[in-house]
């Protein structure tokens, strides 16, 4: 009881000190905006101060328009995220495992691997016959890099000990994928996973600006086309509070399918 005691008070101390960084993060930000500081390179003159987020963020959550927003963005996200796994996690495999894989398919992912997602839009909208699909395009191509790196990371570093000695002991391909490969590379992978959900929705502000009509992206750049301000900011917090949730449950059910990857718990 002692330990259990000694563990939950350093954790409670720590989400202390971080709602407390966050809780300084926004005294300073309204200072900063209410006084205008100009620093020369940083001005807040035009920065709204919490307060009117606040009360924007307040107007958006009883407006009716705020689950067609969240839910079409929902669905971009994850339709592009979820052919992104698939796709890349295959890929990851293929060029890990085999040398002719990673020959024919690694020149050319690394060739497009640096091109941000805005220089894509004007070929999805040639390519695709509908701006959703688009937009699912540009989210896709966000979390597909990080997901295809990742998982080639991990196959690569497998000690080829284990390989070796699962083979001696007459190891079947299938069997060495299943039992040394997968759970070797799965640390990496769930890496790679979490990385790429958060680019998705890094890239969901430029993939609804080829169309749209709903969608927190599309209401993040209306609002600045419109200048309002705060409205801006609280589409960025509402983005961020999703990638962060999104996130933490891809990191949560990694280490639950994981367990070998979980921390002692003392007793």
């Amino acid at each position: 009881m002692a330990s259990r005691r000694n563990a939950d008070g350093p954790l409670a101390w720590r989400w202390l000190v971080r709602g407390f960084s966050i809780v300084v993060c926004i005294a300073l930000w309204q200072l900063a905006s209410r006084l205008h500081v100009n620093l020369g390179v940083v001005t807040f003159r035009n920065v709204p101060p919490p307060t009117e987020v606040v009360q924007s963020a307040i107007v958006l959550w009883k407006s009716p328009k705020l689950l067609a927003h969240v839910t079409s963005s929902l669905w971009r996200v994850f339709a592009g995220y979820g052919a992104a796994v698939v796709i890349g996690i295959a890929f990851g495999f293929a060029i890990g495992r085999s040398r002719a894989a990673s020959d024919l398919l690694l020149p050319p992912l690394e060739l497009l691997r640096p091109i941000p997602a805005v220089a894509w839009i004007p070929l999805s909208i040639l390519i695709f016959p509908s701006s959703e699909l688009s937009m699912i395009f540009i989210t896709f191509i966000g979390a597909l890099f990080p997901i295809i790196l990742n998982t080639v990371h991990g196959v690569v570093n497998i000690d080829r000990r284990l390989i070796a000695s699962a083979q001696s002991l007459g190891g079947t391909p299938a069997a060495i994928l299943r039992e040394i490969v997968l759970p070797g590379a799965a640390p990496s992978i769930v890496t790679g996973l979490a990385i790429g959900m958060g680019t998705s929705w890094f890239c969901l502000v430029t993939a609804e600006m080829i169309s749209g009509q709903f969608g927190i992206g599309y209401y993040t750049w209306e609002a600045y086309t419109l200048q309002n301000y705060a409205d801006i900011i609280v589409g960025m917090l509402v983005i961020g509070l999703l990638g962060m949730g999104s996130s933490w449950l891809l990191t949560t059910l990694g280490q639950y399918l994981m367990p070998w990857r979980r921390p002692a718990v003392a007793r």
